[in-house]
C-alpha cells in the first residue's frame, strides 16, 4: 500500500509518498501510481514534514528517513552518487559520471537527475552544469536556486 501527503513548504505543496515505510517520493506533483494510494499522513510522512520544515529553516544539513526510491540501477547509482554531494556544495554532471564510472555519461547523468523521485532529500539541485550554470532542474531553476542559497546561508525569501 502507498501512503501520500501534501507538506507545506517554502516552495510550496510538496507531495510525499511512502511505501512500506520507505519513502519512494517527493516532487511538487504526486505521481498516478501503479497501485492503490491512501492520502494519509503517516508517522513516517509527519516525519519528513518535520525534517523539511527544519531543512528550509536552516537546521537541518542531513535527513534521516529511509528512502526507496524507484528507477533503473544506472538511475540509483547517480541517486547514490547525488546522495554524496556534501550540504551546501555543488559538483557537475560530468564529475557525477565520472563517480559512477561512465565518464561520458553526463547527459545520462542528466536524465536520471531529471527523473529522481525524491527532491531535496536525494539533492540533485547541487548537480550544475560544466561551468557552474545553472541547468536542469525538474522543480525550475527558480526552485533550485532557492536550494542553493539555502545552503549557502542566504535568504530563501
Amino acid at each position: 500500500m502507498i501512503y501520500f501527503y501534501y507538506c507545506d513548504t517554502v516552495l510550496g505543496k510538496i507531495g510525499a509518498a511512502e511505501k512500506e515505510g520507505k519513502l519512494i517520493h517527493l516532487s511538487l506533483q504526486l505521481p498516478i501510481f501503479q497501485e492503490e494510494a491512501v492520502e494519509m499522513e503517516t508517522p513516517l510522512l509527519k516525519k519528513v514534514q518535520k525534517e523539511l520544515t527544519e531543512y528550509f529553516l536552516g537546521q537541518r544539513k542531513a535527513f534521516d528517513i529511509p528512502l526507496n526510491p524507484m528507477g533503473t540501477e544506472f538511475q540509483k547509482k547517480v541517486w547514490q552518487a547525488l546522495l554524496e554531494i556534501p550540504y551546501g556544495e555543488t559538483c557537475s554532471y560530468g564529475e557525477i559520471a565520472k563517480r559512477v564510472q561512465n565518464p561520458r555519461a553526463a547527459r545520462a547523468v542528466g536524465m536520471a537527475n531529471h527523473h529522481n523521485p525524491i527532491m531535496i532529500l536525494i539533492p540533485c539541485h547541487r548537480v550544475v552544469g560544466a561551468k557552474g550554470k545553472l541547468v536542469g532542474y525538474a522543480g525550475g531553476i527558480d526552485k533550485k536556486k532557492v536550494l542553493l542559497h539555502l545552503e549557502k546561508g542566504q535568504a530563501i525569501v
